[in-house]
Parts: structure tokens; C-alpha cells; sequence
């Protein structure tokens, strides 16, 4: 359920939480990221029904995260792919973290192969925090400060 007060909330994770707390949103996102770009493949592949589907996509769209792009295949009718925007890309690392921390503290034998990887190499790559010079922070040395009045 959108609760409609966090699109205005001066807080940016609030805000944030206002399109990616929506149930399916960010296995939408997920399986953009994997090259899905149908409708018929998101609903496919997360079992969605296609009433919620339909409204998340739209969602995204509006959200700036997915934009719709026509096409048709020769013969059929014209029909629409949705493509992750510069903005849904962005989310590469919030979807890493997440899938970060499941790996970690959600951790089961079952646990599907999914993983964030180098490009160019396939060498799995992490998330973590980086001061100006480069160095490393451990998370646990990381604080979220609230603004001063």
C-alpha cells in the first residue's frame, strides 16, 4: 500500500521507500537487471497476477525507473518492452546491498545463484563504503546523522 505523505517526505529514503516498498517493485527491478523487458516474462517469472503486475510497471514508468519502448516483431502487432532508465540502473548498487545482506544473514542451502559480478570479468564485487581517498569503512563504523536545526 502507498502511503501517499512519504512522496513528500523531506527524508530521501522515505521517499525512496515510496516506489521500491511497493510489494513485487524490486523483483520488477530484479529481473530488469537479468535482461527481462515483457510483461509476459515478469509475470513468468515472478507469478504475479497481472492486475498488480500491470500497476507496478506503471509505477516504475511513473517513477522515472522503466520507460516503455515499443517494437514489433514482423507480422504481430505493436507491442511494448520496459527498459531500465539511467535512474533504474542507479539502483544496481541498492539491489547489491540488499541481496548482500540476504546472502548473509538470510543465508540458506537453497539459496538461488544470483550474484553481482564484474562485467568484463564475471569476478563477484561487493558493496561496502569508501571514504573521498578510496579507503574502506566497515559498516559498522558508519553512522546515518540526522540534519542539525
Amino acid at each position: 500500500m502507498r502511503t501517499a505523505s512519504w512522496l513528500d517526505d523531506p527524508c530521501p529514503i522515505a521517499r525512496t521507500m515510496s516506489v521500491l516498498g511497493q510489494r513485487w517493485a524490486v523483483l520488477i527491478i530484479r529481473e530488469a537487471l537479468l535482461g527481462r523487458t515483457r510483461f509476459s516474462e515478469f509475470k513468468q517469472r515472478l507469478g504475479v497476477a497481472s492486475d498488480v503486475l500491470s500497476a507496478r510497471l506503471s509505477e516504475l514508468v511513473a517513477a522515472g525507473i522503466l520507460e516503455v519502448v515499443d517494437y514489433q516483431e514482423p507480422g504481430d502487432r505493436t507491442r511494448s518492452r520496459y527498459v531500465l532508465t539511467e535512474a533504474g540502473h542507479d539502483l544496481v548498487p541498492v539491489l547489491a546491498a540488499i541481496g548482500q545482506w540476504g546472502h548473509t544473514h538470510l543465508a540458506r542451502p537453497d539459496s538461488s545463484a544470483y550474484r553481482f559480478v564484474e562485467a568484463d570479468t564475471g569476478e563477484a564485487v561487493g558493496i561496502g563504503f569508501r571514504r573521498r581517498d578510496g579507503s574502506t569503512v566497515p559498516a559498522p563504523r558508519v553512522a546515518l546523522v540526522a540534519p542539525t536545526d
